[in-house]
């Protein structure tokens, strides 16, 4: 799978974009996972947006959150794949792709996220661990992780 990637701030963000992310997020989020939940938390404007097309079609997301926004470290979040491009490898080289950008805006630091509880071992893969315990995020189960420096 090839998908050609653009990071932007949120204020260099077209309208068109913009649109795009919260079509996306919310096809994901809202819809498929049935959960109503503010999605506008005004963490997007503070962050980077990576944004991943297919054939000009937005498929992958994920937005780059600076250290002392969300957390003391920085974090990546809202990672959503489309339906469309699941099982193809996508939701890898979107996590690898945060990560590298990240490093690449604040150098190699610590990451922290919150994930979906069974997504757990997806993103082992990338050296993250579980810190804490299990929480509910609008019903559902998330935990924290964190990846040290490398």
């Amino acid at each position: 799978m090839h998908l050609q990637w653009r990071l932007k701030k949120f204020d260099a963000l077209t309208p068109l974009e913009l649109y795009d992310i919260l079509r996306l997020r919310n096809e994901v989020f809202v819809v498929e996972q049935q959960c109503v939940f503010q999605d506008a938390d005004n963490l997007d404007q503070p962050s980077h947006h990576l944004m991943g097309f297919r054939d000009a079609q937005l498929v992958a997301y994920t937005r780059i959150i600076p250290a002392g926004v969300a957390y003391p470290m920085a974090s990546i979040g809202r990672v959503v794949t489309a339906p469309s491009v699941r099982r193809t490898g996508a939701g890898k080289l979107l996590m690898q792709e945060s990560i590298d950008k990240l490093f690449q805006l604040y150098g190699p630091v610590p990451i922290k996220i919150g994930a979906q509880l069974y997504l757990k071992s997806f993103y082992e893969g990338f050296g993250f661990r579980r810190v804490g315990d299990v929480y509910l995020e609008d019903g559902i189960e998330h935990i924290s992780m964190e990846r040290p420096v490398s």
